[in-house]
């Protein structure tokens, strides 16, 4: 048992500990699907056990409840809590003269339960599978009304990208969108000590034999696991702030202030990632509603004139943009300061984010600079300029 597991959780109303009953008490109160996310600072936190016991503990209350995914890792505790729990047989892909089980997506919505537990939320799917990510297999089980139960860890949320392989040195390919995140009625923070998981991951518990000692020299450094446990700690305490916000304005219990507008200048050209995650995470930090990502098409980057490369990664950006919530705006000049600024003063932008010039000093003098006009010209608006990798 996770016997010095604690929860940190957004507590409700009454600030009482979220728990199966306050699932089962939204499940009740409304017809739309609810989604309760766990979120864990590392694998072997207990995440996945914290979801099982609320599958049990909805079961007994006579809420019709179905594991779609879980991973075990062999872990004892978890294996006994799966037991009695009723389990959607796993889809068989074949790909490239291999059998890879994925979540049955199809058979859950044809079982139709009232909720379903979905482990491993920032799994890629095998290719053949309906959806490329899990995520989107859960976006797609709550549009069929049927309320979600997941599980992730910090690393994974996409704005905290950058940040995590800053702190662990760890690049972490599978991530999910910030936007997703925002649908969540219930994020949870499952929390133990970096000893004690550290000792768990000693005992084989997290990891293979094979594995601990790499692990424990890495990704699970005293250091690097302190780092995550803060983020996954502000990462719950941000969307308690948003809630809320948006509870005390709903009813009328605080008054509505002039929102702040933020407002990303994306280039046409070249990789705009690292600005778009420092703006998802000023957004959600300040609870933001408004941002935009914007970028100025200038008659030589019209459709038919501009590289093919170029327009590769203009439309990755778009999408990276989208994913995490931003509202994407194309403007056509030829002039990009001055489309920038027309758009800054017409939406009344008060926070203005550029990528760090690659110009030499000289072209910046002789052609003038983007960031310096914003400056004298846009006087409301705070200005952030982010150096750029190589």
């Amino acid at each position: 048992m996770f016997v010095d597991t604690h929860i940190t959780e957004s507590p409700d109303r009454n600030g009482n500990r979220p728990s199966a009953e306050s699932l089962l008490k939204m499940v009740e109160e409304t017809e739309r699907a609810k989604l309760r996310i766990y979120i864990g600072a590392a694998a072997g936190v207990g995440k996945t056990f914290q979801m099982l016991e609320d599958a049990h503990a909805l079961s007994k209350q006579g809420i019709d409840v179905v594991i779609g995914a879980v991973e075990t890792h062999g872990r004892e505790e978890t294996c006994e809590l799966i037991k009695d729990l009723e389990i959607v047989p796993p889809d068989v892909i074949e790909y490239r003269g291999t059998a890879f089980e994925e979540m049955n997506l199809t058979a859950i919505i044809a079982r139709n339960p009232a909720v379903v537990i979905v482990d491993e939320l920032a799994h890629t799917n095998i290719e053949g599978a309906k959806n490329r990510k899990r995520f989107e297999d859960v976006i797609e089980l709550l549009e069929n009304n049927i309320s979600v139960i997941t599980a992730v860890n910090i690393q994974h949320i996409e704005s905290l990208n950058d940040v995590v392989a800053r702190a662990t040195g760890v690049k972490v390919r599978e991530t999910v969108p910030d936007s997703f995140f925002k649908r969540a009625d219930e994020i949870i923070d499952v929390d133990v000590s970096v000893d004690t998981l550290r000792t768990r991951l000693r005992q084989g518990k997290i990891y293979s034999i094979e594995k601990i000692e790499q692990s424990l020299n890495n990704f699970f450094r005293k250091g690097n696991l302190a780092t995550l446990r803060e983020l996954a700690l502000r990462q719950v305490a941000l969307h308690q702030s948003v809630q809320d916000h948006e509870y005390r304005e709903r009813e009328g219990l605080e008054q509505a202030v002039i929102p702040e507008k933020v407002m990303i200048c994306m280039a046409s050209r070249g990789s705009a990632k690292k600005l778009l995650r420092v703006g998802a995470r000023i957004v959600g930090r300040h609870a933001y509603r408004d941002w935009f990502a914007v970028y100025v098409e200038t008659p030589n980057e019209e459709s038919g004139r501009i590289a093919p490369e170029a327009y590769a990664m203009l439309q990755e950006n778009i999408k990276f943009a989208e994913s995490l919530g931003a509202t994407v705006v194309k403007l056509k000049s030829a002039s990009v300061t001055d489309a920038l600024l027309e758009f800054a003063r017409e939406n009344e932008i008060t926070h203005v984010i550029f990528g760090q010039s690659a110009r030499s000093r000289w072209q910046i003098i002789w052609k003038g600079s983007i960031i310096n006009r914003f400056l004298r010209e846009v006087k409301d608006a705070a200005v952030h300029v982010i150096p750029l990798e190589k």
